[in-house]
């Protein structure tokens, strides 16, 4: 099948492509411009890059059909693969590089591309970033047109709609947005789309970059698009209403609008019982609470309160850090960034080494700190308790942005004591309470108020009780059930 964009290009126009092409080609080794003959007497110039196409597919779906068949016309001969005409030289120079081959159809007076794309990539895996024991095993990989296909089996309708954009002048970055029409907000479409058509960059290798154009907020450390590479979450919440964006050469979706609170909860929430479920993710908040807190507290009492303390506990506090030449600040601002440089290390350490660094890490410098004088017992305690609520918190960019949060309320509870770490929470919420996603509150359902929509906030109340979509989203389909008449 033929796909016609527009005129047909004139003579003078085709006769000086090979030539242009050829130039632009230059020096490239893995670039091919092979001369076939079709049927009996007409040639046909075939221009391809060798490293970017399937061979097996070239030689099935061109050459062997080129060569049996008797056709006059190259659109007839192909017939498994998606033929499109090219309008222009900038067009055909797109083309040949994602992977297509460009043909010159002499007998009709035009060129061709047929997209036989290599195709590299890795198979289908279990996501490394969001494990969950309930629920489905497949993520996302680099191939766009796989994920996509991944969606449309989640969601087998015709409304759901995709529009392609291309960022970047150098990467060429193919960009998909997905909504489901007659149910997503069209202002959140508009939005997206004039976001995405409005950026200017050059190159893009992941859909993190996309995501810091075309966020509301740059000058903050909270994420207002959620990064996922699960299939199953993002099929969920195009059936909320919201939207998604597929990059390509990229494992992750970004999904928006979200709220604070989308950040922590986990896709398992809503596999498991309801009052299972609410239970563990009060306990992510809990944990979300209790890491950002828990150092700033100790330093708080034992700089200010320590009347506060009851006298045993007083005497084990006095104990452990009788012989320590540092201030509390000092001592837990050292530790912070000591188990940060451990958490980075472990990261970019090779797998088989990670066991070794775990070693140096919790008893070399965790005991040796203790032995020097560096921190006391009773903070290495803390410390522990506390990097354990840290990975609590299922959103990796969030447990980022969580130690800055955390080294500021150490600061102000240095300074001011139990009253600076509540005037440092009252500025991260007002901070929040002005943030946006793709223009819609970042703190709904809480503010503005939306109470139908506490259903799925601190507890994941039944599903037979989410009979409609959230409010802050505007949905057009209010309802998630159809109504018996």
């Amino acid at each position: 099948m033929v796909e016609k964009y527009g005129p047909q290009m004139k003579n003078h126009q085709m006769s000086t492509w090979i030539d242009e092409l050829k130039q632009k080609l230059n020096h490239m080794d893995d670039a091919e411009i092979v001369e076939l003959r079709m049927g009996t007497s007409a040639s046909v110039h075939l221009l391809y890059i060798k490293t970017l196409i399937d061979p097996e597919r070239l030689n099935e779906t061109i050459i062997q059909p080129l060569h049996r068949s008797a056709c006059n016309s190259l659109s007839s001969c192909i017939t498994n693969a998606k033929v499109s005409e090219v309008l222009s030289i900038e067009d055909a120079e797109q083309k040949i590089m994602q992977g297509f081959i460009l043909l010159n159809d002499s007998v009709n007076d035009q060129w061709l591309g047929v997209q036989l794309e290599s195709p590299l990539g890795r198979a289908v895996e279990p996501s490394q970033t969001e494990t969950v024991i309930y629920g489905a095993k497949d993520s996302f990989s680099e191939q766009i047109d796989k994920n996509i296909t991944m969606l449309r089996r989640r969601l087998p309708i015709t409304t759901l709609k995709t529009e392609s954009f291309t960022i970047g002048s150098l990467s060429k970055t193919k960009v998909v947005l997905l909504y489901i029409d007659g149910l997503t907000n069209p202002e959140f479409v508009s939005l997206a789309r004039k976001k995405i058509e409005s950026v200017d960059f050059d190159q893009f290798l992941d859909s993190s970059q996309l995501a810091a154009f075309i966020e509301d907020h740059n000058h903050t450390v909270f994420p207002q698009f959620l990064q996922t590479d699960r299939p199953d979450a993002c099929a969920y919440a195009l059936g909320e209403g919201k939207l998604t964006l597929l990059v390509s050469n990229s494992p992750f979706a970004l999904i928006a609008p979200i709220t604070f609170f989308h950040l922590l909860q986990s896709p398992e929430d809503y596999f498991l019982r309801w009052p299972v479920a609410s239970f563990l993710r009060l306990i992510r908040y809990g944990s979300f609470i209790v890491s950002l807190t828990m150092i700033p507290f100790y330093v708080a009492l034992t700089t200010f309160h320590y009347q506060m303390v009851p006298l045993p506990l007083l005497y084990v506090l006095l104990e452990s850090r009788g012989k320590l030449p540092f201030t509390p600040f000092a001592e837990g601002l050292f530790m912070i960034v000591t188990l940060e440089i451990i958490k980075e290390a472990s990261l970019r350490m090779p797998t088989k080494t990670s066991q070794t660094l775990g070693v140096i890490g919790g008893i070399v410098i965790g005991q040796a700190a203790v032995e020097a004088g560096f921190a006391s017992k009773v903070l290495i305690v803390l410390m522990g308790i506390s990097a354990i609520a840290f990975f609590l918190v299922p959103n990796y960019q969030v447990t980022k942005s969580m130690v800055l949060m955390q080294i500021l309320l150490l600061v102000l509870a240095s300074f001011l004591g139990l009253p600076g770490i509540v005037i440092g929470l009252i500025g991260i919420l007002a901070h929040l309470h002005a943030l946006t996603s793709l223009g819609q509150p970042y703190l709904a359902p809480i503010a503005p108020f939306y109470g139908k929509d506490w259903n799925d906030l601190f507890i994941r109340g039944p599903l037979i009780w989410m009979k409609t979509r959230p409010k802050y989203l505007k949905p057009l389909r209010k309802w998630r059930q159809e109504m018996k008449k």
